[in-house]
C-alpha cells in the first residue's frame, strides 16, 4: 500500500493520496483545488488516480475534488447522507453509512457521522492483502487529534438557523460509533492546528483511535448536554467566506483546468484599473507597506494566513488586483484560487512603476509599546484590539476596546475620527490588515501597534481580564 499525506500549512488542510501498488490504482481524499500535487505524486509513484472522494460540503476552502476528477477521468465519490437539502448538485457516485468500494485491494468502508454537517462521512481503510482489519480512519473534520469538529459553522456561518445545538447532538452520538472502532486504528484527520473548523486542534498529524479516547477532551465527556454545552463554547469567529465556500462546493466549483496564472499588468493599466475603484491587494511586509503604499490598497501579507484573511476582506463579486513580486506571485495565486478567489484582474510586481508614472503613496502611521505606554492616558486615546473573541477574553490592554479584524468594515461606526486610535492584535499582522481598512475608509487618526500585545506583554506592561 501506499500513502501519503499532504498538508496545506496556510489552511491547516489535509488531504491524502492512497495507492494499491499491486494493481497501480489510487484514490485521493478532500483534495486542494491546485491538484497539481496529487498528479506530481501519482506520476512519481507510478500510480492512475481512479477515485476521488471528501468527506463533506466543506466551508473552509474551495474542494478540488472536481476538478482532480475532470483531469484524471476518475470516478467522483461524494456522500448523498443528510437529507435532500444537504445533496451535492453535480454528478458522482453516491456515498451512504455502510458502502464499501475496491481501490485495487484497498477497501474502504463509508461511515456516515453527522455533527460537524449533516451530511458528513468518514473513511475505514483496510489493506486486504495485509489483514482482514482495518488500518486507517479519515476522519475529516469529525474527529481531530485533540478535538472535534465544530457543529455552529452552518449556523454562523451560512445563517441556517437552529442547526449548532442539532449538530453538537448529532456529534455526541457519532462519536458513540467512533469510539467502537478498534484502538489499534490510525486517525487521519481533515485539519491540524491553526484551522478555524475547531477551537483546540493538535499539531500532531495523526493520532490512534485509542489515543484520542483516553486524551481527546470531547471525548471523555458522557453526559450529552454537558457535552453540547462544552462544544458550543469557545469556538473562533467564522471567516466571512465560508459561508461562499459552502455555496460553491455544494453546486461544484468551477474547472479552472491548465493555465490558470494572472496577467503582469502595465502601470498604465494599473492606474486605470486603480483609478476605476478596483480593489488593490498588496501582499508586501507590513513595514514595507506602512512605509509607502498605494492609496486604499489593503495590506493582506504573502503569508500562512494569506488565504484566511484574503477570504475575511475581499469581495467575491469584483476583479481585484494583487501587488507581488515575480517569484511570489504564482504561491499566491495558489493560495486565492484554494478559497474560490479567482477573480484575479493582474498583479503588480513593482509599485515604482506606477510612483514613476506620477503616483503618489501614502503611508500608515506605527508607534512602539514604549511610546504607547507613555501615552496611554492622553485624552481622545483609544485602543482597538482586532483579535479574535477568544483572544482578547484571555488577556488585553487595559481600556482595549475590541473589534474583530475580520468585521472591522463593518463597524466603521465605531472607531473615532477624533484623538488618536492605536490599532492592536497579537504581532501586528491583522493590524496592519485592519489599519489599511480604516485608511481606505478615510479614517486616517490611527496608528498600528509594532509587535503587538505580545510586545506588549514582553516589555512587562499589564493586562487584564475583565
Amino acid at each position: 500500500m501506499f500513502f501519503q499525506h499532504i498538508y496545506e500549512k496556510g489552511l491547516a488542510q489535509s488531504s491524502y493520496i492512497i495507492g494499491c501498488q499491486k494493481t497501480g490504482t489510487a484514490m485521493v481524499i478532500d483534495p486542494k483545488r491546485d491538484i497539481d500535487t496529487y498528479l506530481t505524486i501519482a506520476k512519481q509513484e507510478k500510480l492512475t488516480i481512479t477515485h476521488v472522494t471528501e468527506t463533506h460540503i466543506h466551508a473552509d476552502f474551495l474542494s478540488g475534488a472536481r476538478e482532480l476528477a475532470a483531469a484524471t477521468q476518475a470516478k467522483l465519490l461524494l456522500s448523498d447522507e443528510g437529507g435532500e437539502e444537504w445533496q451535492y448538485q453535480f454528478p458522482h457516485t453516491p456515498l451512504y453509512d455502510g458502502s464499501t468500494f475496491m481501490v485495487g485491494n484497498l477497501k474502504i468502508e463509508v461511515m456516515h457521522t453527522p455533527g460537524h454537517t449533516p451530511e458528513h462521512i468518514c473513511f475505514l481503510l483496510t489493506d486486504t492483502p495485509a489483514s482482514d482489519k482495518p488500518v486507517m480512519f479519515f476522519s475529516g473534520d469529525f474527529v481531530f487529534v485533540g478535538d472535534v469538529g465544530r457543529p455552529d459553522l452552518l449556523e454562523k456561518a451560512a445563517g441556517v438557523v437552529g442547526t449548532m445545538e442539532i449538530g453538537a447532538r448529532q456529534m455526541f452520538h457519532s462519536l458513540k460509533r467512533f469510539k467502537q472502532l478498534p484502538d489499534y486504528v490510525q486517525l487521519w484527520s481533515g485539519h491540524g492546528a491553526g484551522s478555524a473548523c475547531g477551537k483546540a486542534l493538535g499539531a500532531v498529524p495523526s493520532s490512534t483511535v485509542g489515543y484520542e479516547k483516553i486524551s481527546n477532551v470531547a471525548l471523555l465527556i458522557e453526559d450529552e448536554d454537558e457535552f453540547v454545552t462544552a462544544l458550543l463554547d469557545g469556538q473562533p469567529e467564522p471567516p466571512k467566506y465560508f459561508a461562499k465556500m459552502k455555496e460553491l462546493n455544494r453546486i461544484g466549483a468551477p474547472i479552472l483546468g491548465e493555465g490558470f496564472f494572472p496577467h503582469r499588468l502595465s502601470a498604465e493599466e494599473f492606474d486605470t484599473a486603480m483609478r476605476s475603484g478596483m480593489a488593490i491587494i498588496d501582499t508586501r511586509n507590513k513595514f514595507v507597506f506602512a512605509d509607502g503604499h498605494v492609496p486604499g490598497s489593503l495590506n493582506i501579507q504573502d503569508n500562512n494566513s494569506l488565504s484566511t484573511w484574503a477570504g475575511w476582506m475581499i469581495r467575491y463579486d469584483k476583479p481585484f488586483i494583487i501587488i507581488a513580486s515575480e517569484k511570489s506571485i504564482a504561491e499566491i495565486t495558489k493560495k486565492l484560487i484554494r478559497i474560490g478567489l479567482d477573480s484575479i484582474y493582474g498583479y503588480l510586481p513593482d509599485i515604482e512603476e506606477w510612483t514613476a508614472l506620477g503616483g503618489e503613496l501614502e503611508s500608515l502611521r506605527q508607534i512602539n509599546v514604549h511610546e504607547l505606554a507613555h501615552r496611554i492616558n492622553e485624552n481622545n486615546f483609544t485602543i482597538i484590539d482586532v483579535r479574535a473573541t477568544s483572544e482578547y477574553n484571555g488577556g488585553h490592554i487595559a481600556g482595549a476596546k475590541h473589534i474583530h479584524g475580520g468585521y472591522i468594515e463593518n463597524r466603521l461606526d465605531e472607531v473615532p475620527r477624533t484623538g488618536t486610535v492605536i490599532v492592536q492584535c497579537a504581532g501586528g499582522d491583522r493590524s496592519s490588515i485592519a489599519s489599511s481598512v480604516l485608511l481606505r475608509e478615510g479614517i486616517t487618526n490611527i496608528y498600528n501597534l509594532i509587535g503587538g500585545i505580545g510586545a506588549w506583554k514582553e516589555a512587562g506592561f499589564p493586562i487584564v481580564n475583565d
